[in-house]
């Protein structure tokens, strides 16, 4: 079944700007969007229940910060899992726009979405 329909960026409360590119109920196995952290920004703490997020490093440079491991910098070409319920988060550490492809299985549902810095 082909979608079509409008994809729109919109500013998402964890500190970055989101692009859903696949996300419906028609297929609960997987979600894909597109994330835009700006530079200096670090996204909010927060933690996916249920739900194992991919980072797909499309253009920039950071730091990603999952559970209570050191930051591991990523840059264009890079991939970080990150498991179910674990707290993550990103830092754009360059001077352009920090964009990846957040893959989530399942699919991303905002009642999953937990912030950690409330």
């Amino acid at each position: 079944m082909k979608e079509q329909t409008e994809k729109k960026e919109f500013y998402f409360r964890e500190g970055c700007f989101i692009t859903e590119l696949y996300n419906t109920t028609h297929d609960p196995a997987c979600s894909v969007a597109q994330a835009r952290v700006l530079p200096g920004t670090t996204t909010r703490w927060h933690s996916l229940d249920g739900i194992i997020e991919r980072y797909l490093i499309l253009e920039g440079q950071g730091e990603v910060e999952i559970g209570d491991t050191p930051p591991q910098s990523v840059k264009t070409g890079d991939t970080t899992v990150i498991p179910a319920g674990v707290r993550q988060r990103i830092r754009n550490t360059g001077k352009e726009d920090l964009l990846f492809l957040a893959v989530c299985t399942p699919r991303f549902a905002e009642d999953k979405y937990t912030d950690l810095e409330q």
